[in-house]
């Protein structure tokens, strides 16, 4: 009889269950998020989930991983061989998990492009990082593993998420500067367990730089739309071939062709009046015309990844600053919901046409967020899309509802 079913992805909390399982040769099926079984059972979205037999469900990497090594031997030294080694092996589990990788994707996320980059949230979280790993450090230097002289599933799960540092980070003079934590997660990453997951590791030599995206090759445009210019200058109707270069340039952006209703006095009443009796039904009356606008919700992808909320919210200008080529065809806001170490982004943005990736498409990171095409006739929809300009009311995620603790208003 199977065992059950568990639900993975590549996200990197994902390995330390998939290593398991191969490592046990569990009679556990994998699967993943677009699994009925998965969406029936586990709403929050998170991975990795289990789900076992009449009806079992687990979520949470540490969970998860500690009832698989107990599925395959209740006895195991891998979660230590007393009550105080296993209590050590959860504080390590809960350090890494809650802690050292958000703190590391925090660092490197920015630098690859994959979140908006804000360099004092970089250096912040780079030297959060190097206080956690210090703490690897010290205690590396007189143990070779994390608890006593024993593998214990405190490395093999530590390791397995620090190798995003390693990815991107950790470059020859970084290991250099950590002897103790660069020998441990070398001996660890070429255990059985891992390797079979990870295959042979190889070591950057340079830690990842920020390279400025496509925000560059945008601020080249304009010089060359002003090339048709001088060469006018050599006929003496120079003025009539000078109109046509900003006509020209307007047309760049694909949305520009589109009929024009504009946004202005919609952003004047939302920022002057009172949100829900005047703001709120001046929008329905007299900006939302279905046949030239439509409305998008749009979530971050990797809620899974915040950490504290004004970091969350920090994103968010991010990603609006990157927006700023779109600032006449789009107006939205985005509001971070929950708590520090467990938040989401959610919002709504108005977008004119009827396809929201002309004008997304401008910012960088635009594809870390998923966009849902809304009807403006719908009653739940206009309840939702109203709380998302007033802030008053909590936001509903996955039928739970979730205080809004800070947002931003694209305009």
């Amino acid at each position: 009889m199977s065992l059950g079913t568990a639900f993975v992805t590549q996200h990197i909390r994902t390995f330390p269950v998939k290593a398991l399982i191969k490592h046990f040769n569990l009679d556990v099926a994998l699967s993943n998020q677009e699994d009925p079984a998965y969406i029936k059972n586990f709403p929050l979205g998170k991975v990795p989930a289990f789900l076992g037999p009449k009806g079992f469900k687990l979520s949470e990497v540490i969970a998860v991983s500690i009832y698989l090594i107990n599925l395959a031997d209740p006895q195991s030294k891998l979660l230590g061989k007393n009550a105080k080694e296993y209590a050590e092996v959860l504080k390590w589990l809960s350090l890494t998990n809650s802690e050292v990788l958000p703190s590391l994707v925090a660092t490197f996320k920015p630098l690859i492009g994959a979140l908006p980059y804000n360099k004092k949230a970089v250096d912040e979280a780079a030297a959060t990082s190097e206080k956690l790993i210090q703490v690897f450090e010290t205690r590396l230097a007189n143990y070779t593993y994390l608890v006593g002289e024993r593998l214990t599933f405190a490395d093999i799960f530590s390791a397995a998420l620090l190798v995003r540092g390693f990815d991107h980070l950790f470059g020859s003079e970084w290991r250099a500067a950590h002897p103790n934590t660069f020998r441990w997660f070398n001996t660890v990453i070429n255990q059985k367990i891992l390797h079979d997951v990870f295959g042979d590791y190889t070591y950057r030599e340079k830690p990842v730089e920020f390279v400025p995206p496509k925000k560059e090759k945008k601020a080249a445009a304009p010089a060359a739309k002003k090339e048709p210019k001088p060469k006018a200058k050599k006929e003496v109707d120079e003025e009539e071939e000078e109109p046509s270069a900003p006509a020209e340039e307007k047309l760049k952006h694909p949305l520009e062709a589109l009929p024009r209703i504009s946004l202005d006095e919609w952003k004047k009443v939302y920022s002057n009046e009172d949100t829900r009796s005047k703001a709120i039904p001046w929008f329905w009356e007299n900006q939302f015309k279905p046949e030239e606008y439509s409305l998008w919700k749009v979530d971050f992808k990797y809620n899974d990844e915040l950490t504290l909320t004004f970091m969350s919210n920090n994103l968010i200008g991010g990603f609006f600053n990157r927006l700023s080529a779109s600032t006449k065809y789009l107006f939205g806001t985005l509001v971070v919901y929950g708590e520090n170490n467990n938040n989401g982004i959610t919002g709504f943005f108005l977008v004119r046409g009827q396809d929201y990736a002309p004008a997304f498409d401008v910012a960088p990171d635009w594809e870390s967020y998923s966009y849902t095409k809304l009807d403006g006739t719908d009653p739940e929809t206009k309840k939702f899309i109203n709380n998302m300009l007033a802030w008053d009311e909590p936001v509903e995620v996955n039928g739970e509802k979730r205080e809004i603790a800070d947002g931003k208003v694209f305009k």
